[in-house]
């Protein structure tokens, strides 16, 4: 499972022109899901993503984590962070989880999260989506679930 989470003031997501998810300060996570992923997998990236310490305490030290500082979070679906760019041009998705598996991994990732934060918003699996943010720092992190321990 792989986590891109952008520390954000403000991000939304747009599904047909229509705002389906908005949210201020907190973190913008991009959510793909690999072949091998379960939901124990998930509870570790969900653990370890509510716990990062990367917002800045009252001596501007990267300290604080999102429900210190209130934050929200959007969580949008996004099997291209399994592309396989190694040979030629064109990625292989081959790795990313099959549709009906991950989007339930997704949803499971969801509800996880909603019963530790306030705020959570999200895409809409599979959908094209248009998404905004205000990336503040930039701030940027990529979890990989292969890498955690």
């Amino acid at each position: 499972m792989r986590f891109v989470i952008q520390r954000v003031t403000a991000s939304s997501v747009t599904i047909n022109g229509e705002i389906r998810g908005r949210i201020g300060k907190g973190f913008l996570v991009l959510i793909g899901v690999g072949n091998e992923d379960t939901v124990e997998t998930a509870d570790k990236m969900i653990r370890k993503m509510i716990n990062l310490r990367i917002f800045e305490d009252e001596n501007g030290k990267t300290n604080l984590g999102l429900k210190d500082v209130g934050g929200e979070l959007l969580l949008i679906s996004q099997f291209t962070l399994y592309a396989d760019c190694r040979h030629g041009n064109r990625p292989s998705f081959i790795n990313a989880g099959a549709p009906d598996m991950a989007k339930k991994i997704y949803e499971y990732i969801i509800s996880k999260c909603k019963k530790e934060i306030a705020v959570v918003e999200q895409g809409e699996f599979g959908a094209d989506m248009k998404v905004e943010l205000l990336n503040d720092g930039p701030f940027t992190i990529i979890l990989n679930s292969e890498e955690l321990k």
